[in-house]
């Protein structure tokens, strides 16, 4: 019963729409869609860890940060450049978890409908702290879409033109693949690779000097140096 209240005091907020232009996600609907998640993830009392961590208090909280749940390490990175959980990074995060963090073990291949994702994450921040105070306490509105375009994706690089802009990668990512601190890109799908660096362009992924040097490469840049790295050898 107390879970029920709280989704129907939580629906009146998100109904009235105050001071956000978005819609917002109906989490009774939400409910029917973590479904799909239920196999890895649980959420509510009695909460634990599975395969993937419980989602309790997820709004607000740091990448990485439940002590108990060992994460990837590409979880890890994203938590050290700066990753919070908020409506629009977990937006992403479902939408195509590979994009916003490369290496993640979710296997969730990702959930494109939009109002879906919506009413998901308004189910889940039932669970996290203050649901009441919407819109002032990390409001659960309609996330931006970021999905990479598909001509983006189908783009054929061309390789030797990424070995000539590649210079200002390799002064931080190593040739030869190694990761001392910086994960290597070497050998890195080209796909991923495209992705990821559409995620730092559209300040997805919140590391400020990729999303610089992103930033300045167009569509044609990127799949050059996808092609460039993607081939090659360490």
């Amino acid at each position: 019963m107390r879970m029920r209240s709280a989704i129907a005091a939580l629906s009146a907020v998100l109904l009235s729409g105050a001071a956000l232009a978005e819609p917002l996600g109906d989490p009774d609907a939400g409910r029917v869609v973590f479904d799909q998640c239920k196999g890895c993830h649980m959420v509510g009392q009695g909460s634990r860890d599975r395969i993937g961590p419980h989602l309790n208090g997820l709004f607000g909280r740091k990448a990485a940060a439940h002590e108990k749940y060992r994460y990837s390490k590409g979880m890890q990175r994203a938590a050290t450049n700066g990753l919070e959980w908020h409506a629009d990074t977990l937006d992403a995060y479902i939408e195509n978890p590979r994009a916003l963090v490369s290496g993640t073990r979710m296997s969730f291949r990702g959930l494109k409908d939009p109002q879906a994702r919506a009413d998901l994450l308004a189910y889940l921040r039932v669970y996290s702290d203050n649901p009441a105070d919407i819109p002032e306490a990390d409001p659960t509105a309609r996330g931006t879409d970021h999905a990479v375009d598909p001509e983006i994706l189908a783009l054929v690089g061309d390789s030797e033109y990424g070995e000539y802009l590649s210079s200002e990668c390799t002064t931080c990512h190593q040739a030869s693949g190694a990761a001392n601190g910086i994960p290597s890109i070497t050998l890195w799908a080209q796909e991923d690779f495209v992705i990821a660096m559409h995620a730092y362009k559209d300040k997805v992924r919140p590391h400020p000097v990729m999303q610089m040097i992103a930033g300045r490469l167009n569509a044609e840049e990127i799949a050059a140096l996808a092609a460039y790295f993607g081939a090659l050898e360490p």
